[in-house]
């Protein structure tokens, strides 16, 4: 049976598995908290069309258009998951550690995208088909 420490080092040049897991604890500390206002703030942005345009969407209010907004909402959370990639890459041997102070820079930047494509999307694919 192998122990903790032939596990550790499975084959020549393969990274132990304590470092990996240690970076992806460092990133889930950093992402997951933040994961909630970046869906407060999307759904915020849908609120705002909702009742800034309250006439207009009324009869949009539908049980498949909750089962879209469900969809939806599951995917923008998938592309929030994009950031372990990312962090992952980032944390190999050899790469300068600059990656820490630029994380809050890429949640920003990447929750700007998404309220951008989700405006978008509002407004040219769901807003003109509300009669």
């Amino acid at each position: 049976m192998p122990t903790a420490r032939t596990m550790e080092s499975e084959g020549p040049g393969s990274p132990a598995p304590g470092p990996l897991l240690e970076g992806l604890a460092r990133a889930m500390k950093f992402w997951e908290p933040r994961r909630l206002l970046y869906n407060v703030l999307l759904a915020a942005v849908v609120a705002g069309w909702v009742v800034g345009t309250w006439p207009h969407f009324r009869l949009a209010l539908t049980a498949y258009a909750g089962l879209q907004l469900a969809v939806l909402a599951l995917i923008a959370n998938v592309l929030y998951s994009a950031a372990y990639f990312v962090e992952i890459v980032l944390q190999l041997p050899g790469l300068p550690p600059a990656w820490s102070h630029l994380r809050s820079t890429i949640w920003v930047l990447g929750t700007v995208l998404a309220i951008l494509v989700e405006n978008y999307w509002i407004a040219d694919e769901i807003y003109p088909f509300v009669r």
